[in-house]
């Protein structure tokens, strides 16, 4: 009798030769031990490298666009050689080392996967914004593999037995002929299915070439699998046959996902094509792995925008979405290998495939269309036109008598100079019948329309350049709207005190008599500390992003910024100045057109519905605008967008402040449009101790102008939030307000100064108490602190 511990003989009864007889099972195969520990090490060591890795760089390239420094694209091209090649390594050892013939085939395919993905990641070599032609070079580059795939014949396992499983993988190929696409259609469509409920896709044409692309990589993989990896697997047992094969085809869908979508998207596409291997392995025919890969990959390159995958983005925007949508996928391609497991043994019934294709096909629709974001929802472009608007003859007077005639006479010259050179394009435009979008502020026109077109309207004469204009693809719910719970202060707060606006109440000015203009994410207009203080009127608001009627934020950060400028309950620099506001920002970003219907609309507003060109209001237009915001290069500006719209402003005597952003203290990152024009005056910050904050962005501009003009309080900065509360802020957008606000203080106090913009800003310049630049000093002390902290009651007094 054996010992208890030891393993137990096994009881052998053949059919008519007498009384069981024990048999001594053979031993444990060490070369089969061996191929099973290889081959679970490199497939972690993969994983790590692949999943790992991607992340990192996508955090490292997020951290360096927070911190205004862009790194250059090319790099995720060579991030995914370096990457392909520390899969390759261990992956070759493993292909050319081991003993069984299974974990022999598991190292070619993970070696021929990080092949395709130093392939793949060629077209990361097109930028980032141009998701079109990203797409477009995708699809070559992975039906130009697949070919070359296809080319090759599939290589039988050394020791496989023969006759009998090649046979039965014969006879099960032979039977899933029909059947096994259905099903493939039918297990892609389950792994869709969350994208097509939380994802939104983009323009008609990027949808259709993420769709090409999607299938292409589809062939591709089903290409790279069929290679080596399904005859090496196809001895055994079912579970042999899905959880080994499919583990091993999950690692090499999961090395090629890094190579497939944007830098964003493609952290999507990892793990949900890692979890298709299982229904591929059930499945195994390559209509059926073409389906379930394509179809799996094409929700992440379809339904995200990659530039809205950000940290920009944060508190349940399209990251978040991304993230639940990208989870459930994996369980529902988790549940499609279990359904295609049980469904494909011993052989796929084509009636049932068919009913399950068909159910899916129709659940998908009604998913997508019930409680999905149906429709297109593209990218856009900004056509600048060269001939810009010379307002060098329109009158500079001052004073309030002569604002409204300077105002409009800068609207009616800009309107008719845009009319006149715009009209060709338009005519162009119409005869293609492509939608536009005219401005005058910038003799510009937004086409409805994506990359695509754009060399077009480049090669035209009277085209400056074609900028992208980034539209935000809809949430399926909205992000939730930013609180503050702190109460109200029962004293001037310390930074309204440090720009001396407190003495200047007790004098009896409040800024009455000045209107101030805010573009932003929009305003509470039911705030206790704003709602006193709005012009009202039909029009004193404008949302060209939602389109709303009345005064709202769900942002929080038009409230707080506003808030600082003209509100009440201590808060305010200006609080006996009015205010009139506009949604430039949607979800923290924006695009040149949205800045320029904002800026355009302070010129002149307008009624609701209300044509800008024509039913404009120059003499309404607001004295001060405060703008807590900046146009980078991934919002679709270049350095020049904005420049004719801040020179026409300027022209008609309305003070322009802006921020200097959050991205010091590195020399020479004041470089956002509209912070480095000489007619912005840009705002930096200071904290309680009046040191320049590390945040604070410095100069010199990248047209080497010393910059920020002046500081301002923007560290801990209490004011107003949605829903009445009050909460405290860091940044230049909460210095800015400050510095508007005591504009509007020194414009009623000395209503002469109304339209004076240069003596102004001489006037802020030369009443600023000095500020220690500290270290570094950028070149010039003047790029760290500019004239120093403005002083509302000093420069009231040098006048």
């Amino acid at each position: 009798m054996s010992a208890p511990w030891s393993q137990p003989p096994h009881i052998s009864t053949p059919p008519g030769y007498g009384p069981p007889r024990y048999v001594t099972p053979p031993p444990v195969s060490p070369g089969r031990a061996g191929g099973v520990v290889g081959t679970v090490l490199v497939a972690l060591w993969t994983v790590g490298v692949v999943a790992g890795g991607q992340a990192v760089g996508w955090f490292v390239d997020q951290a360096s666009l927070a911190s205004g420094f862009a790194l250059p694209y090319p790099l995720w091209a060579g991030g995914a050689l370096g990457t392909a090649l520390l899969v390759a390594v261990p992956a070759v050892l493993l292909a050319t080392l081991a003993r069984p013939a299974w974990a022999r085939a598991a190292g070619w395919t993970w070696t021929a996967a990080a092949a395709l993905l130093a392939w793949l990641g060629l077209a990361r070599l097109v930028p980032p914004a141009e998701a079109e032609r990203y797409l477009l070079l995708l699809t070559a580059l992975a039906a130009a593999a697949a070919l070359a795939l296809r080319r090759l014949r599939p290589a039988a396992p050394a020791d496989a037995p023969a006759g009998g499983p090649s046979a039965a993988g014969a006879a099960r190929g032979a039977a899933a002929g029909v059947a096994g696409p259905l099903l493939g259609v039918a297990a892609g469509l389950l792994i869709l299915l969350p994208w097509l409920w939380l994802g939104a896709a983009g323009g008609p044409l990027e949808t259709g070439l993420a769709a090409l692309a999607a299938l292409a990589v589809g062939v591709l993989a089903a290409g790279l699998l069929h290679l080596r990896l399904w005859p090496a697997y196809d001895a055994g047992g079912r579970a042999r046959r899905v959880l080994a094969a499919g583990s091993v085809a999950g690692v090499a869908l999961l090395v090629l996902g890094a190579g497939a979508g944007t830098a964003g998207p493609h952290l999507a596409v990892l793990p949900v094509l890692a979890a298709a291997g299982f229904a591929a392995a059930a499945l195994r025919t390559r209509g059926a792995v073409t389906a379930v890969v394509a179809l799996a990959a094409c929700g992440p390159l379809a339904g995200v925008d990659g530039e809205e995958v950000t940290l920009f983005l944060l508190d349940r925007d399209v990251p978040f979405w991304a993230l639940v949508a990208t989870g459930a996928a994996v369980v529902a391609a988790w549940l499609a290998g279990g359904l295609c497991a049980g469904l494909a043994a011993p052989s796929p019934r084509p009636v049932t495939a068919a009913v399950l294709a068909v159910a899916a096909l129709v659940g998908a629709a009604g998913v997508h269309l019930g409680l999905g974001q149906p429709g297109f929802h593209g990218d856009r472009l900004f056509v600048v036109l060269r001939d810009q608007a010379d307002l060098s003859g329109v009158t500079a007077a001052t004073g309030p008598a002569a604002r409204p005639a300077r105002v409009g006479a800068v609207r009616d010259a800009l309107v008719a100079h845009a009319t006149r050179s715009q009209a060709g394009l338009r005519r162009t435009l119409a005869g293609w019948g492509v939608a536009y979008t005219p401005y005058y502020l910038v003799n510009a026109v937004e086409v409805h329309a994506g990359p695509a077109l754009r060399p077009v309207l480049e090669r035209r004469a009277d085209v400056a350049r074609v900028l992208l204009s980034p539209r935000l693809r809809p949430l399926p719910a909205p992000v939730p709207t930013v609180r503050g719970d702190a109460p109200a202060p029962r004293a001037p707060v310390w930074n309204v005190a440090m720009v001396g606006a407190d003495k200047m109440w007790a004098r009896g000015v409040t800024g009455a008599g000045v209107t101030v203009g805010t573009s932003d994410s929009g305003v509470d207009g039911a705030h206790p500390a704003l709602a006193s203080r709005y012009r009202g009127g039909d029009d004193s608001w404008y949302d060209p992003w939602n389109g709303s009627r009345a005064p709202t934020d769900h942002g929080g950060h038009g409230t707080h910024t506003l808030g600082t400028a003209v509100g009440g309950a201590n808060i305010g620099v200006a609080p006996g100045a009015t205010w009139v506001g506009c949604v430039n920002l949607d979800r923290n970003l924006g695009n040149p057109a949205r800045y320029l219907d904002c800026l355009q609309y302070m010129l002149a507003p307008f009624p609701p519905g209300g044509d800008p060109w024509r039913d404009g209001r120059p003499a309404r237009a607001p004295h001060v605008l405060t703008n807590s915001w900046g146009c980078p290069p991934t919002e679709g500006c270049d350095q020049a967008s904005l420049v004719p719209a801040v020179r026409a402003l300027t022209a008609a005597g309305i003070f322009f402040v802006v921020a200097a952003g959050n991205e010091g203290p590195r020399c020479g990152s004041l470089d956002d449009p509209p912070a480095p024009y000489a007619d912005s005056l840009t705002v930096g910050a200071v904290d309680r101790q009046r040191r320049v904050s590390d945040f604070s962005s410095r100069g010199p501009t990248p047209d080497g102008r010393v910059k920020p003009d002046v500081l301002a309080p923007g560290a801990d900065v209490v004011s107003a939030a949605p829903g009445g509360g009050y909460a405290a802020h860091d940044g230049t957008s909460m210095a800015t307000p400050h510095v508007a606000g005591v504009v509007a203080l020194l414009w009623s106090a000395r209503p002469a100064l109304i339209g004076d913009i240069a003596g102004t800003r001489a006037l802020l310049a030369r009443t600023a108490a000095p500020i220690s630049a500290g270290s570094p000093t950028c070149g010039a002390a003047g790029n760290t602190t500019g004239a120093g902290l403005v002083d509302a009651l000093a420069a009231v007094s040098a006048t």
